[in-house]
């Protein structure tokens, strides 16, 4: 591991841009994989035996995995060694990709693509980040990695549609994990350029309990809401069972509640904890200073919100055209496919944009740029409108995510120094997966509900996707407009 004692560490031969191309590419396949399934939604559900509502919860579960375990992925990091975790990330995730395309039934699915490579995309994601910090020297060049690893996270998880529709139409839905499969063997063989000299001075230990209240905590969270495509959202539309006893009857308080409320306990206990173990000197997993610096805050409240939007609206859409409009799984990537357009060309453009405009600016104007177009998907699109109806508004969306994407990532990780750049990296992608998971779970939970059908229930689903754009464009305004420097950490640098 590279922060044991022993010989002197050898010296990268890999130039920053050889660094950064198998990072970027490892964020681009984890993004990508977390949309992908959307468009072979039909295709699962009658290969496997199941329902919709079955691969909403794996593609849930998904990111949630990645959200309740990249925390502890990023102290992880700092225990056995960036490189090291990294390419340990991409074998499991290479592993679930291949027992994902074997499943022969939902229950393998979820092992294979929901919980392994949920895990190995927590494993290796905090290292992606702390590579790019460490290999980028001063500021402006942090923001380019930072720019170029977002980018190819947006970019995957727009073009995720597409690529997976063409492969699952020419092929099957298997290929597109083999694909993965294949994706990752080919990061693991140019991670070998990547020679990390370390985490220097002692090793952090792992806060086994926090781990445990913090993923229990979000667990019951997500899992609570995808609980309402079956038993509605306030009251119980059926008995809910567990084993043999009726928990709680038809007509009374909806399941969502009792699972979120659980949820919420397990996370305040988890923030009580970590509070007690700072007051006894002891080491927690999440510092309690990472969510005392407002302008993070309020950065990591838009990121969240960029993600709980793009993949709620990319699943809402592939749902819809789906199982409202027949479309095959080629046909929901092409329909898909401006707001992967909108990613791409607003990505290539945010480091010219960030030359001109603060990021405080650009978060504004991307989430402005998105509830537009939202609205015009709600304007436009019917049961009977042409396809084309759905270009102008998922063009938009493309635009105004890719231009947040990078942004809301620098104000979060600026906003503090080097030393604490491991931690708040986990919690930044742990938020920004949380995101994903609530907008399948939230939005995705809308319109496969029987209160609303057809145009109805996708009409709905993206009101409250227009409702929480509005909350992310609240937090960009409260954001300041210049840079605010990092504050000085306990240590040193």
């Amino acid at each position: 591991m590279e922060n044991e004692p022993g010989p002197a560490p050898r010296t990268s031969t890999a130039t920053p841009q050889g660094v950064l191309l198998p990072l970027a590419l490892a964020q681009f396949i984890c993004s990508y994989a977390a949309s992908n399934m959307n468009v072979a939604i039909s295709n699962i559900a009658t290969d496997l035996g199941t329902t919709v509502s079955g691969v909403q919860t794996t593609i849930a579960v998904f990111t949630l995995t990645m959200a309740a375990l990249m925390i502890p992925g990023s102290k992880l990091t700092d225990i056995l060694g960036r490189t090291f975790l990294f390419r340990r990330g991409l074998l499991v995730y290479g592993v679930g990709a291949l027992i994902a395309a074997a499943a022969p039934g939902l229950g393998v699915l979820i092992l294979g693509y929901s919980l392994l490579e949920g895990i190995g995309t927590a494993l290796l994601i905090p290292p992606v980040y702390i590579l790019a910090t460490v290999f980028s020297p001063d500021l402006t060049s942090r923001a380019r990695a930072f720019g170029a690893i977002s980018a190819a996270g947006g970019i995957g998880a727009a073009a995720g549609p597409l690529v997976g529709g063409i492969i699952t139409t020419a092929i099957s839905w298997r290929a597109a994990f083999v694909v993965q499969a294949i994706v990752v063997g080919i990061v693991i063989i140019q991670s070998r350029k990547i020679v990390d000299p370390g985490v220097q001075g002692p090793k952090p230990r792992l806060d086994i309990v926090g781990t445990v209240l913090s993923a229990a905590g979000l667990f019951f969270v997500v899992v609570g809401i995808l609980q309402a495509s079956t038993y509605g959202w306030f009251t119980a539309s059926q008995d809910f069972v567990i084993g043999s006893t009726v928990v709680i009857p038809e007509g009374g308080i909806s399941p969502v509640w009792v699972f979120v409320l659980i949820g919420l306990l397990l996370l305040a206990w988890f923030f009580w904890h970590i509070r007690s173990m700072e007051r006894a000197g002891k080491e927690p997993l999440l510092s309690t200073r990472l969510f005392q610096n407002r302008t993070s805050n309020l950065g990591l409240v838009t990121q969240n919100i960029q993600w709980l939007v793009l993949l709620g609206l990319s699943f809402v859409v592939s749902v819809y055209v789906q199982t409202v409009r027949g479309y095959n799984a080629v046909e929901t990537g092409l329909i898909l496919t401006p707001a992967t357009i909108g990613i791409l060309l607003s990505s290539m453009a945010a480091g010219r944009l960030a030359r001109r405009r603060s990021q405080a600016t650009l978060i504004r104007r991307g989430f402005i740029v998105t509830v537009v177009g939202v609205f015009l998907l709600l304007l436009l699109v019917r049961e009977t409108s042409n396809v084309f109806t759905f270009v102008p508004g998922l063009f938009l969306v493309g635009v105004g995510v890719g231009v947040m994407l990078t942004s809301s990532v620098t104000v979060v990780q600026s906003a503090f120094p080097e030393e604490d750049q491991g931690e708040i990296s986990g919690l930044s992608r742990s938020v920004s997966n949380l995101g994903s998971s609530l907008g399948v779970a939230i939005a995705g939970t809308v319109i496969v509900s029987s209160l609303a059908e057809g145009n109805m229930g996708y009409a709905l689903a993206l009101v409250v996707l227009v409702f929480f754009a509005m909350i992310g464009l609240a937090a960009a305004f409260m954001l300041p407009a210049t840079p605010v420097p990092p504050e000085p950490g306990p240590g040193p640098a």
